[in-house]
C-alpha cells in the first residue's frame, strides 16, 4: 500500500509538472497575408523562440485587414498586427488597444509614379489622377505631401483602385498611387520592367511613424506572457538581421508559394526597416504623429499616449 501510494504521488507530481510546463497558447492576428513584413515572427516560430518563452503562437491571416485590431479589442484574439496611424485613430475612438511592440520601425507607405512617366516632382501631379485604396489616412498623407508643393487635394483627381495599385498604374488608369509599400510595389513594377519613382512621406512634410506594430487588449497588459512574446520577437529579429539568407529559408519553409522573386526582393528591402529593439517606445515620436493627425483633421483630440502605447517591463 505504501509503495502504491508513493507511485501515485510520484505520477501526480509528474503530471503537475508537465501541466505547469505546457506552453501558453496565443493567437496573433496578422494584418494581411503572410509576407516579409512578418519575417521575424516566422523566424522566431521556426527556431523555437516562442516555445523557449513558454508560448504556442498561432498566426491567423484575416479575411478583412481591418478586422484584427477590432477582434483583439473585443477579446476575440490575443494579439494583432496593426499600424501606428490606425492605432492612434482607434485610441481616440475608445478601443481598448495598446501597442506593445514594433515590427517595422519606418514608414513603408509611399506615393509612386512610373519612372518613365511625366511626373518628376510633386508639382507635376497638378491635374493628374492619383489612385488610392483606403480613404482617411491616405488622404491626409497625400494632402500633407501635396502641400509641400503648394498643391492640395482639390488640384488632383482621386481614384479608388481597391488595393490594385501596381496594375492601375501600369494600365494607365492613374498617374500615381498613394499607399504603395516601398518594399513591395516598387519591386513589382521593376519586375514588370516599368520601374517606379517613389516620393517618401517622411521627406515631404509627414512625421515618421512605425509602420507595423503589435497591439494587445489593455486589459491583458499585466500578463507576463506578453513580454515573453516580445522578447522572442526580438530574438527572431536579430537572427534575421544577422543571417538574412538563412532567415529567408526559414521564412519560406513549408510555404513554397512565398519562395519567389518578389518576396526575395521584398525581404532584402524590409530588413533595414525592422525594429531591432521591438519593445522600445519613442514617446515623442508617437506624440508628434498624433499631433499631425489632429492637424490633418483626423483626430478631434489627441488620445493620452499611455492609453494606447506602452513599453512592457520585464516580469519579476
Amino acid at each position: 500500500m505504501k509503495l502504491a501510494r508513493a507511485i501515485a504521488a510520484a505520477l501526480a507530481l509528474l503530471g503537475a509538472q508537465a501541466h505547469a510546463q505546457a506552453p501558453q497558447r496565443m493567437t496573433l492576428l496578422l494584418d494581411w497575408f503572410v509576407n516579409p513584413d512578418h519575417g521575424p515572427l516566422l523566424v522566431a516560430q521556426e527556431l523555437g523562440y516562442f516555445r523557449d518563452a513558454g508560448l504556442a503562437v498561432e498566426f491567423v491571416a484575416p479575411a478583412d485587414p481591418n478586422d484584427p485590431p477590432k477582434l483583439v479589442a473585443a477579446g476575440r484574439g490575443d494579439l494583432a498586427i496593426s499600424y501606428q496611424p490606425a492605432l492612434t485613430l482607434h485610441a481616440e475612438r475608445g478601443l481598448p488597444l495598446a501597442r506593445i511592440a514594433t515590427l517595422v520601425a519606418t514608414p513603408l507607405n509611399t506615393l509612386v509614379v512610373l519612372r518613365d512617366g511625366p511626373v518628376r516632382t510633386l508639382s507635376d501631379l497638378k491635374g493628374r489622377r492619383i489612385g488610392f485604396s483606403v480613404g482617411g489616412f491616405e488622404d491626409a498623407l497625400l494632402a500633407a505631401m501635396l502641400g509641400q508643393a503648394g498643391l492640395g487635394l482639390r488640384d488632383v483627381q482621386l481614384v479608388n483602385v481597391n488595393f490594385s495599385l501596381s496594375p492601375a498604374l501600369l494600365a494607365g488608369r492613374v498617374d500615381a498611387v498613394i499607399g504603395a509599400f516601398r518594399n513591395f510595389e516598387l519591386n513589382q513594377l521593376d519586375i514588370e520592367g516599368r520601374p517606379g519613382l517613389a516620393f517618401h512621406p517622411e521627406e515631404h512634410g509627414v512625421p515618421p511613424y512605425d509602420e507595423l506594430v503589435v497591439v494587445a487588449n489593455r486589459a491583458r497588459l499585466a500578463d507576463p506572457a506578453l513580454r515573453r512574446f516580445v522578447d522572442a520577437v526580438e530574438r527572431g529579429t536579430l537572427y534575421t538581421v544577422n543571417n538574412p539568407e538563412a532567415a529567408f529559408r526559414l521564412f519560406v519553409k513549408g510555404r513554397p508559394d512565398l519562395d519567389n522573386e518578389l518576396n526575395r526582393r521584398a525581404w532584402r528591402d524590409t530588413l533595414p526597416r525592422l525594429a531591432h529593439a521591438p519593445a522600445a517606445l519613442d514617446r515623442n515620436r508617437y506624440a508628434r504623429f498624433a499631433g499631425f493627425l489632429r492637424a490633418q483633421g483626423l483626430l478631434r483630440q489627441e488620445p493620452r499616449l499611455d492609453d494606447y502605447a506602452v513599453e512592457l517591463g520585464w516580469p519579476r
